[in-house]
């Protein structure tokens, strides 16, 4: 006898333990059977291998089934040894007519279905009408099939199946019961797996069945095509080892040794790691998928220890990175994969995209103040100057603008100045000019002397996220004694993980203090004020300048002026743009 495979060999022959995780289809069927209230249109919904064809076909017996003795009724249990059940589960029950929509998708096909409906069964008690992939009929053949599907006769009952519901027309689905079926859970696929090699007498070990179950995403045929791949690979037991060969998976400890280099902020321990991947020709596609699966594990250990399973074999690696990575750096590590996920397509190639997730990880990695680590930054933090405006200003409408921004026009400028801004700043410094950011460990007066420019150095500072938000929009109260005191108006710029990497900013730019930050609702943003006491507010008077210097230079233009009198044009603000610099080449 020829070999059959798995998935047909141990496909569900009735609403039994077969049908993993279809408890709520099962029990909606069974009692609609046991009652007899039995509906002319079923919809069966989900992605591949679920079940939809499996329960069409134990919903077909279980209407036809005539009991062993040939006198049964509908029944929610079919027999499955009556010539009903055996003719359908062998395919060649002549009442139960299975059709592929992909491929009899026009009007004419399903008209063709239809006149043969209004026919009485051959053999059975119903004529059961399966039609997979409805959603692939063209609208002409939903609008053929509509008054049929909806008062169909007594003898009929269709079942539609799909893996797009949002593609069938609502006329379609008001007309059915739809079941919406779900995918199999990894560890209910591993265990009938277990069970069903069990019976095959083949030894399998329990870690090469949960990377089977978790490669066939939720698909029962794919789990067991998977295994039937598995089988004729290994040749014997079903190890760990060769089916990861085989699906070109990663093993857990590279991954394991990535988080590790990325926890010790370590280049050269993250570049052994990667170089021993490459060495194995792993796919980094499905490792970057498997790694946000791993730091998710990691999370949830973290919230829930006994989430962490005894019989997976990285548990005790998963519990110590839980320890090890503070739980909102197990976060960021989890945002960073994902994203990385999403941008793998575009970069050069998989591998490149890969090794710069991970360089990401450790670049954004925090670093506890006064840590060890701190002092040995991965680059050497680069001063971050304040946003200039890209605006062809004239010199000296804005103080302190760069050449690039401040170049003179021969064309007449407007007579309005900007008001003066009374910001106290040390000694040869000016809006433009903050106190430069020193790199650590160097002590000299700015480190005796107090911070006079606070929106000057806010802006300068390497920070991103919340903490620099907090620099940018907090007010200086005072300096003194080592204790830097602001102010926020907004209670959600302040905690103490965002004070400590200020507080870290601030030494690793020459500026030791330790921080307080007090709430003032009177501290706020605008868009412009006359004193600025926040790097934000500082920001937003330039912006502001700027644009009025740029209204001013086109209104004041002579082409402008001459237009606008020989044809009583107007200029639109909203069109005013500051002109791109040109681009070499």
């Amino acid at each position: 006898m020829s070999y059959q495979v798995l998935a047909r060999k141990w496909r569900p022959k009735s609403f039994g333990a077969g049908l993993i995780g279809q408890e709520h289809v099962v029990r909606a069927l069974s009692h609609a059977l046991s009652s007899g209230r039995l509906h002319h249109a079923y919809l069966f919904t989900g992605t591949r291998g679920v079940g939809k064809t499996t329960l069409s076909r134990i919903l077909a017996k279980a209407l036809n089934c005539t009991g062993p003795d040939g006198r049964g009724g509908v029944t929610a249990d079919p027999c499955g040894v009556c010539e009903s059940c055996r003719a359908i589960d062998a395919g060649r029950f002549i009442d139960y007519v299975e059709m592929d929509a992909a491929s009899n998708r026009g009007v004419d096909e399903m008209t063709t279905l239809l006149e043969r409906a209004v026919y009485a069964p051959t053999a059975g008690r119903y004529k059961v009408y399966m039609i997979d992939e409805v959603h692939m009929l063209t609208n002409h053949a939903f609008n053929a099939m509509l008054k049929t599907l909806e008062e169909p006769p007594e003898h009929m009952k269709f079942i539609l199946a799909t893996t797009d519901p949002q593609k069938i027309p609502v006329t379609v689905l008001s007309r059915c019961l739809q079941f919406n079926l779900k995918q199999m859970p990894a560890g209910a696929t591993a265990d009938h797996l277990a069970r069903i090699l069990t019976e095959e007498s083949i030894e399998a070990e329990p870690q090469a069945l949960a990377l089977i179950a978790r490669a066939a995403h939720g698909s029962m045929r794919d789990a067991l095509s998977l295994t039937d791949q598995a089988i004729a690979y290994c040749a014997g037991p079903v190890t760990a080892v060769a089916v990861r060969e085989m699906l070109g998976a990663v093993d857990t400890g590279h991954l394991v040794a990535l988080l590790d280099a990325v926890a010790a902020r370590d280049p050269s321990q993250l570049g052994q790691a990667l170089d021993a991947m490459a060495a194995r020709s792993i796919g980094f596609e499905g490792a970057l998928s498997d790694l946000a699966a791993l730091i998710h594990r990691i999370a949830l250990a973290q919230a829930l220890p006994d989430s962490a399973h005894d019989d997976l074999a990285d548990r005790h690696d998963v519990l110590r990175l839980a320890e090890a990575l503070p739980a909102d750096e197990v976060q960021l590590l989890y945002g960073i994969a994902i994203k990385g996920l999403q941008e793998l397509s575009w970069a050069p190639d998989p591998a490149t995209g890969f090794s710069m997730t991970l360089l990401r990880m450790l670049a954004f990695s925090p670093v506890p103040a006064g840590s060890e680590a701190a002092s040995k930054p991965l680059l050497a933090p680069r001063p971050v100057s304040r946003m200039s405006v890209p605006v062809a200003a004239p010199r000296g409408l804005i103080t302190g603008t760069s050449p690039a921004n401040a170049q003179s026009s021969n064309r007449p400028q407007s007579d309005r100045k900007p008001p003066d801004l009374p910001i106290q700043t040390p000694a040869s410094s000016s809006l433009s000019a903050p106190p430069s950011v020193k790199p650590p460990g160097r002590a000299d007066a700015a480190e005796r002397s107090p911070i006079t420019d606070w929106p000057g150095l806010a802006a300068r500072l390497p920070l991103t996220g919340i903490s620099q938000q907090l620099a940018l929009q907090s007010a200086l109260v005072s300096d003194a004694d080592g204790m830097l005191t602001l102010a926020v108006a907004a209670r959600g710029l302040t905690s103490p993980l965002t004070n400590a990497k200020l507080q870290q900013a601030l030494e690793n730019a020459g500026y030791p203090r330790r921080i307080e930050v007090r709430l003032d609702e009177s501290v706020h943003a605008p868009a412009a004020a006359e004193t600025p006491v926040t790097a934000h507010q500082r920001m937003e008077l330039e912006r502001s300048l700027a644009r009025q210097a740029l209204e001013d230079a086109v209104h004041n233009d002579s082409v402008v002026r001459e237009i606008k009198d020989l044809f009583g044009a107007t200029v639109v603000a909203a069109s005013i743009r500051a002109a791109e610099p040109d681009r070499p080449g």
